[in-house]
């Protein structure tokens, strides 16, 4: 056994900026076959804490690209597995306010940390972040468009009255080449230090949402 809480709380605690950036991965970029993701999640001098990688089968990436079950094994340095996101298949239409996107976080894996739900909303890409007790937390909130033509692309995280920013998730734009040519982006996390370090844990599972609902495809971003 080994203290993954712990672990846990040392990198996280002491964090208000996490890097998120995804591998390039060859065969993918040359033959645009979906393979799944892998991720190094760093610290504000780009120092790796953590390794994330992608679980499903060639199937679900094949026929639901986008939107993809998927669990994402996110590990330590040392390989110890400290956080799990399981997404299940759902649906995602702002036409359907039924059966949108859920994810929950565990951490450790097993005990549940959190959940991202998205709201419906006709225009605007919105979630609410819960804790293990499913009681909202903050929102999140995204632009009209997100195709982000040479610029960055902003997820707001916000208090729950929807009035007061207190953090947000980034795209950052990656160049015209890496875009055209892979599915690779980098992401930036900015949350308040002093907040609850599994609130912190979900963060990272609503970044891989966001991910994989607007930028997942390899035109996406121009």
């Amino acid at each position: 056994t080994y203290p993954r809480p712990i672990i846990l709380f040392i990198f996280l605690k002491q964090l208000d900026q996490i890097i998120i950036h995804q591998q390039v991965e060859l065969l993918e970029a040359i033959l645009g076959t979906e393979t799944s993701s892998k991720y190094e999640i760093k610290n504000a001098l780009g120092q790796r804490v953590y390794f994330a990688v992608e679980e499903n089968g060639c199937f679900d990436r094949k026929l639901c690209s986008p939107l993809r079950a998927f669990t994402i094994s996110i590990a330590d340095n040392a390989g110890r597995e400290v956080i799990r996101v399981i997404r299940p298949l759902r649906c995602t239409s702002c036409c359907f306010p039924c059966f949108l996107q859920e994810l929950e976080v565990q951490s450790p894996p097993g005990t549940v940390a959190g959940y991202v739900v998205q709201n419906w909303d006709p225009f605007l890409p919105k979630f609410t972040i819960q804790n293990e007790s499913k009681e909202d937390v903050l929102k999140i909130i995204g632009p009209y468009a997100t195709c982000g033509c040479f610029e960055d692309v902003d997820f707001e995280v916000k208090a729950l009255n929807e009035m007061t920013t207190i953090g947000k998730i980034s795209k950052y734009w990656s160049g015209f080449v890496n875009n055209v040519f892979t599915n690779t982006a980098n992401f930036g996390i900015q949350v308040p230090v002093d907040l609850d370090v599994r609130i912190k844990a979900v963060m990272i599972g609503a970044c891989f949402l966001i991910d994989l609902m607007f930028f997942e495809n390899s035109l996406d971003g121009l």
